[in-house]
């Protein structure tokens, strides 16, 4: 009878424990991470991030329903969430409202956008590095001021016409970025709180004393993005020898396109890019259509990087471009003419010491095409993602965290060709045997027991 009660006395002491063990695991938690270097939780520089927003922060992710996107993106919030309690998580189905969405600018399934203290920006990629940097960039409460140079044709950064860039300047007005109209002339000179002047492809020819004010802010210490098209770069000669580049004549025409559905070979789509700041990790096409060439002088005054080239089967095409509808047969490399071959750059960064005393770096970009940013094309692949990249990296603003590489030493087995041939023999020749063999043996020793 004892040993009766001592096993029920045993049992009800161990349900009591479990029990308590269970009441206290929803009032206190406990994480430790076994993986190895710590992969399956948040570096160090994120959690220090996350202990310096002092507001929530909401994440709104544009993912469907079918699929294990949205579990994925939720066991990815969490993370975030066990250092920040007020991090909100929000789905929403792109497939309930499409047009809505095409409105939002909402491209890729499972988008994420983050709000913080009214700012908002978009991540069409979901890492550590890029979650925790648009945090950063977002908690940021220096705002710089953009100047885009008005008055000769130029696209007008708060206008709605396709050719313009409202969409893009909302984009940088949500992130802190105010866009302002310049109009030069009758003297007038830059002002000195400008972040960075723009030239969005001027129509007519910029005025000589407006080219020279703008040389003179560049030798200033100012930072300069240049929008060129084929063309209509009249009077900016001189800022094109401050930059140490040439605009090459011609349209960059490309016949690459036709092998993924551009009928028009004077809309140049770029998937890879060379190595810098601006482009790496940048992993989704972008589109620059009637884009211009360009060259970088000898001697150059700066450090001239290639930020975007065109592949080996374009060329500056010199002659007429066919119209929407036209066919494009007629367009031919002339080599008798002033046409290259590609690969040709289309897209440079530049760099030097600065001679401002408050600023180590000054910076410039040369793009030869300024549709990519438009109403018209800014939805197309990367090119919102690109122009954001662009911008952050001339506004100085690339003082991002670096995110270790933290996955598992032994993800990667490096073997020779010798040692995948003695594996592959092993598992097609000499296991098979062996598990013959043993089924010989097997049978034969049963025989001989009957």
């Amino acid at each position: 009878m004892r040993g009766g009660f001592g096993r029920l006395l045993h049992a009800l002491l161990c349900l009591a424990l479990a029990g308590l063990v269970g009441f206290l695991s929803t009032r206190f938690g406990f994480r430790y991470d076994w993986s190895a270097a710590q992969s399956a939780s948040l570096a160090p520089q994120s959690v220090q991030l996350l202990q310096r927003l002092d507001a929530p922060v909401e994440v709104i992710s544009y993912a469907g329903e079918s699929g294990n996107l949205r579990a994925a993106i939720a066991a990815f919030v969490a993370r975030y969430r066990v250092h920040k309690a007020d991090i909100a998580l929000q789905f929403v189905d792109p497939a309930s409202d499409p047009a809505a969405m095409r409105a939002l600018g909402v491209r890729v399934d499972g988008e994420i956008e983050l709000r913080y203290r009214g700012r908002n920006e978009r991540l069409q990629r979901l890492n550590e590095q890029e979650f925790s940097n648009a945090l950063l960039r977002l908690s940021r409460t220096q705002e710089h001021v953009v100047a885009f140079l008005s008055g000769d044709g130029e696209r007008k950064p708060d206008g709605a016409a396709d050719a313009d860039l409202a969409q893009f300047t909302a984009l940088l007005l949500n992130q802190g970025v105010r866009c302002v109209p310049l109009v030069l002339g009758s003297g007038a000179r830059i002002p000195d709180n400008t972040d960075l002047l723009v030239i969005a492809d001027p129509r007519t020819a910029v005025a000589a004393p407006v080219a020279a004010e703008i040389v003179d802010w560049v030798e200033r210490g100012g930072a300069v993005l240049w929008l060129a098209e084929p063309g209509e770069n009249t009077g900016l000669a001189s800022l094109a020898d401050t930059l140490s580049v040439r605009v090459l004549p011609g349209t960059l025409v490309d016949g690459a396109g036709a092998s993924i559905g551009l009928g028009d070979p004077s809309f140049v789509a770029l998937s890879r890019y060379p190595d810098h700041p601006i482009t790496r990790g940048l992993e989704t096409t972008t589109l620059f259509p009637q884009a211009v060439a360009l060259a970088q002088l000898t001697q150059p005054r700066w450090q001239v990087q290639p930020l975007l080239r065109s592949g080996a089967q374009s060329w500056n095409e010199t002659g007429a471009i066919p119209k929407a509808g036209e066919s494009a047969a007629t367009i031919r490399f002339d080599p008798d003419t002033d046409e290259m071959r590609g690969p040709l750059d289309l897209g440079f960064a530049l760099s030097r010491l600065s001679p401002r005393p408050d600023r180590r770096e000054q910076r410039a970009v040369v793009v030869g095409d300024g549709d990519f940013l438009s109403n018209r094309f800014l939805g197309n692949g990367g090119n919102r993602e690109l122009g954001q990249r662009v911008f952050n990296w001339l506004l100085a603003d690339d003082a991002l965290i670096e995110i270790p590489d933290r996955g598992a030493p032994d993800r990667l087995i490096q073997l020779s060709q010798t040692r995948l041939a003695l594996i592959g023999l092993g598992l097609l020749v000499v296991l098979p045997l062996i598990l013959g063999a043993i089924g010989i043996v097997t049978a034969w020793r049963r025989r001989r027991r009957r």
